[in-house]
């Protein structure tokens, strides 16, 4: 796992040149700290910082081909490389290394840009061909690492980490004022946007070309749902060895490592399931790790030491004291170089750290809620149909009322925070009510927040985004098209970027066993009823963990790694809320208007309504905005335009 950083103009000589190089190459250092590698050539310029995993002592980067021709910078790891290079040696390709990254300078010889679509794996690269003048950037079928790129003067630069573009002297640090619309709404910034204007994502499952005609965005895979109403009719049991057989073999896949590996281990169904996996491929005494909370209503360490006896693995458990994840906060913005309103990055964080300490690599059990509908916001759109039913005189005089008038809980999930939310939005369309769920501020929220100017600036259709995926995708069943919009959005640029960004801020490898491409087939082509047997979330993977893991494990409802944002806002976190959000910075910034802040800190502090998630992700956008924008670059009115 590396962070790769350089950039291509064919119309100018040297246009990143070695001092630039080292100095994004050296926003990147917590990414690969083993190693730092450039490559340098009248056009282009390659960069890597190297976590040494396979090949630790041969695998240095950039790696290029026999004559020197093609040349790669790779952050990731290519899992079945050994296949790969395999059949490319059979055609007469000659290896250099032991590396993964090796087998797409072959590949790419071999096959040219088709080579991304035959690479298993979670990677981002950058690969320069000499001979044609091409730089080609390319990134994983679903986001599992980031890629960032700006143009400029008909060239690119690119970085793992949005900060390493920011050493370029001629990107500005211009807000985005679409992107900062989105974040309020989702929590964080969809692909291809990012805070900046200058600087954008390149979007999972998609390469990007720059050539003597110009640069071109190509499209390479995507997650093909319709294949899950139209396809194969097999019975319940054929799904379940299908799926079994399936993220059996990605485990065994990703278990491929030449330091050691153990594996998070929270206590739900898809870290338990990845960490019985573990254990039937490596045997006992496998490493794994998890954190417990103080506060009762937020920890599952219980559940987590459960399964770890049940399954023998040599369990390393941290309770972390309130006062290690107050300490973090205000360092947030360290880490997150653009806005993201996740509170769960905090404990991410710390179990990565923790993790850090005895291994390099962890495999945990992200995208299993994205795949088999293992969210509660699938449940809610199963009951909306229900509720939306009921008589309005039922749901309009007794039961909204009744809600409303629910006593605030600061609980994790608590009853009032969830049903409140629901009755809210139950009636909208399914994309509409979906992302109004999940997120922070609704559209009418949104206008009492920003400042007119700022709204006069911005599209003003929040959710056209998330209705873009949704329409897109090629599934009828609106579940299914929730499920697709939720792996293009919150998966990526939520989820992945948490677990990349705390992962490799201590130096450590996280891998995604539910996300890999074996398993993406086999999720793509089952029926959602094997997803979503009624209100049973993942019913699949219930099912075939019947026996493997407690039935405890299986039967109880998912939780969410969360920490008690409302509680601490209204008691350790307050002096800090107060100083981020005073009137004197809201005015100052001209972003949003002091007399909504106001209100939202003075209903929270008085219990009279639970403002935590609205609250948290502007007190992330400050913190954000006082570590990377300089004062004479904060946006006043005058500059907004």
């Amino acid at each position: 796992m590396c962070g790769i950083a350089g950039g291509a103009n064919l119309t100018q000589e040297r246009p990143v040149d070695g001092p630039l190089l080292s100095a994004m190459l050296g926003t990147l250092r917590h990414r690969g700290p083993d190693d730092e590698g450039q490559f340098i050539d009248a056009h282009v310029a390659l960069g890597t910082r190297r976590l040494s995993i396979i090949d630790v002592q041969g695998g240095h980067q950039p790696i290029g081909n026999e004559d020197g021709s093609v040349w790669v910078a790779l952050n990731g790891e290519i899992f079945n490389f050994p296949s790969l290079r395999a059949q490319l040696a059979d055609r007469g390709h000659r290896f250099a290394t032991q590396s993964d990254t090796e087998v797409i300078v072959h590949g790419y010889e071999e096959w040219g840009d088709a080579v991304v679509e035959r690479l298993n794996g979670q990677f981002a690269f950058a690969l320069w061909d000499k001979g044609k003048e091409r730089l080609l950037l390319a990134r994983d079928r679903v986001g599992i690492k980031p890629l960032y790129y700006s143009e400029h003067q008909g060239g690119v630069v690119f970085g793992s980490e949005l900060k390493a573009l920011l050493c370029c002297p001629w990107i500005p640090r211009s807000l985005d004022l679409d992107a900062l619309d989105q974040y309020l709404t989702y929590e964080h910034i969809p692909v291809p946007r990012t805070i900046f204007r200058a600087i954008k994502k390149l979007a999972p499952g998609h390469t990007l070309i720059l050539d003597r005609r110009g640069v071109e965005l190509r499209q390479y895979w995507d997650f093909d749902l319709a294949q899950s109403e139209s396809g194969p009719v097999l019975s319940a049991a054929a799904w379940e060895e299908r799926f079994r057989s399936a993220l059996w073999e990605a485990v065994e896949m990703e278990l491929i490592s030449d330091v050691p590996l153990g594996v998070f281990l929270s206590g739900g169904i898809d870290s338990s399931a990845i960490a019985a996996l573990m254990s039937q491929h490596k045997g006992p005494r496998v490493q794994s790790f998890s954190i417990a909370f103080d506060d009762p209503s937020f920890d599952e360490s219980q559940h987590a030491r459960l399964v770890a006896e049940h399954l023998g693995t040599e369990h390393h458990e941290q309770t972390l004291s309130e006062a290690m994840m107050w300490d973090l906060v205000p360092r947030i913005a360290d880490f997150l170089d653009e806005p993201m309103g996740d509170s769960s990055f905090i404990p991410c964080y710390l179990l990565a750290r923790f993790a850090r300490e005895r291994v390099t690599v962890a495999l945990g059990g992200d995208g299993g809620d994205e795949l088999l509908a293992g969210y509660s916001t699938m449940q809610a759109h199963r009951l909306a149909g229900l509720y939306n039913r009921a008589p309005a005189g039922l749901r309009d005089g007794l039961i909204g009322p009744l809600v409303r008038r629910l006593p605030v809980s600061h609980d994790n999930l608590s009853l009032d925070f969830r049903a409140k939310r629901f009755v809210a939005s139950a009636a909208l369309p399914p994309v509409e009510r979906h992302h109004l769920w999940l997120g922070s501020f609704s559209p009418q929220e949104k206008v009492a927040l920003l400042r007119p100017e700022v709204r006069s600036e911005v599209d003003g259709d929040t959710f056209a985004v998330a209705r873009g995926h949704f329409e897109h995708c090629g599934a009828d069943d609106p579940l299914n098209r929730i499920l697709y919009t939720d792996l293009k959005l919150y998966m990526d640029t939520d989820i992945l970027t948490k677990v990349d960004r705390s992962s490799m801020a201590n130096s450590l490898e996280a891998r995604v066993p539910f996300l890999n491409q074996v398993v993406l087939e086999v999720a793509a082509q089952m029926p959602l009823d094997m997803k979503l047997r009624g209100f049973t979330r993942k019913h699949v993977l219930r099912r075939i963990m019947k026996g493997v893991l407690p039935d405890r494990i299986l039967s109880r409802p998912k939780k969410g790694f969360n920490i008690p944002v409302a509680k601490w806002f209204r008691n350790e976190l307050k002096p800090l809320l107060q100083d981020s959000l005073s009137e004197s910075k809201i005015v100052g910034q001209g972003l949003f208007e002091p007399a909504a802040v106001s209100t939202m800190l003075e209903e929270h502090f008085s219990g009279r309504r639970d403002n935590r998630k609205h609250l948290w992700t502007l007190l992330v956008f400050q913190l954000w905005h006082d570590r990377w924008l300089a004062p004479s670059a904060r946006p006043a009115k005058a500059a907004l335009t």
